[in-house]
């Protein structure tokens, strides 16, 4: 695997997905090393790997970054992730997430890099017209956010056919739980996720929760949604990772487990769960929230074998509910 460098370079490391992934990295021997402006990350959610601050816009010091480390790939994470101010900020969300990520892979052709793996999302898709969605599925976003992810998608294959610069590009569903020890999990300021919500209620950190549409064509007429176990999804970058320092092809994968639950379901196991009823009011649906989104799996487990490891909900939950008592951050 390229002799003894085993330096892996992790952009928005200090982040919820990135600070997992950079734990799985760790104890399958790889050298992470963070670089995060800090801006919604943490740096006491960076436990293995060395951090360096800064932004992707800075592109002197990231080329600097680069040359000193030599890192053997880049997984990139770092990229504004809230669909609605997406709408309410497009040239905010294009800046960032298009512009650091150009930079980004200047200087990972520049300096080499073997291997690139993306944080992409199911927000690609847009409204699904089909579900399980299959990874062939049209990509039709209809925010900001998803169409900055699939403008990056597109670039790399761009440069996978002009430099050769094999990639793997993750296509997030629903990331939920956090580590079993509870040393690091769910930390967004302000947050805007499902769970981390609903246990706020539990723990009397919120009033109550809302639930935006309880009229969509559902059998509870609530959202559904594909939840996939941090851990799970962290383990999935160290094989694609893998997979590409093994000579991969280049490859688009979702992640989830190929199993929805709707808004209602999750509020409900939660409070069995956390042994406490979570109040709620149910508003108007939120533009562009599609009814059912669940991952077509298949290309995934063919790929790298992949069995999950937590795929179940009252595991997601209780993970998520032991970091939400004793979060540090």
């Amino acid at each position: 695997m390229g002799g003894e460098n085993k330096k892996v370079l992790v952009t928005g490391g200090a982040g919820y997905i990135g600070s997992h992934v950079l734990k799985a990295l760790f104890e399958t021997g790889f050298e992470p090393l963070v670089f995060d402006n800090l801006s919604s990350g943490h740096k006491e959610a960076v436990l293995w790997g060395r951090l360096i601050e800064g932004d992707l816009s800075d592109q002197r010091l990231l080329t600097e970054v680069l040359e000193a480390e030599r890192p053997l790939a880049v997984l990139h994470f770092a990229a504004f992730i809230v669909v609605p101010e997406s709408v309410r900020a497009p040239l905010k969300y294009y800046q960032n997430n298009l512009s650091g990520t150009l930079n980004l892979l200047e200087a990972a052709c520049r300096f080499g890099v073997k291997a690139f793996i993306f944080s992409s999302s199911a927000a690609v898709y847009g409204i699904p017209s089909q579900i399980p969605i299959p990874e062939e599925h049209p990509v039709s976003p209809i925010n900001p956010y998803g169409a900055s992810k699939a403008m990056v998608e597109q670039i790399l294959a761009d440069c996978y056919q002009a430099y050769g610069l094999p990639f793997v590009s993750l296509r997030y569903f629903n990331a939920a739980g956090a580590d079993p020890e509870a040393r690091i999990g769910e930390a967004h300021h302000p947050e805007t996720h499902l769970i981390p919500l609903l246990l706020q209620v539990a723990l009397g950190k919120r009033e109550k929760f809302f639930l935006y549409g309880a009229d969509y064509p559902t059998p509870d007429g609530t959202c559904i949604r594909d939840f996939i176990h941090v851990e799970d999804l962290a383990r999935v970058h160290v094989l694609a990772l893998e997979y590409l320092l093994s000579g991969g092809e280049p490859l688009i994968l979702n992640c989830g487990y190929g199993k929805g639950f709707s808004v209602k379901e999750v509020l409900e196991e939660a409070e069995r769960v956390c042994k406490r009823p979570i109040p709620y009011e149910i508003r108007e649906r939120r533009p562009g929230d599609p009814p059912v989104l669940v991952a077509g799996v298949e290309k995934m487990r063919e790929c790298f074998s992949f069995e999950p490891r937590f795929a179940d909900l009252t595991l997601i939950l209780e993970t998520a509910w032991r970091w939400e008592k004793a979060r540090r951050f």
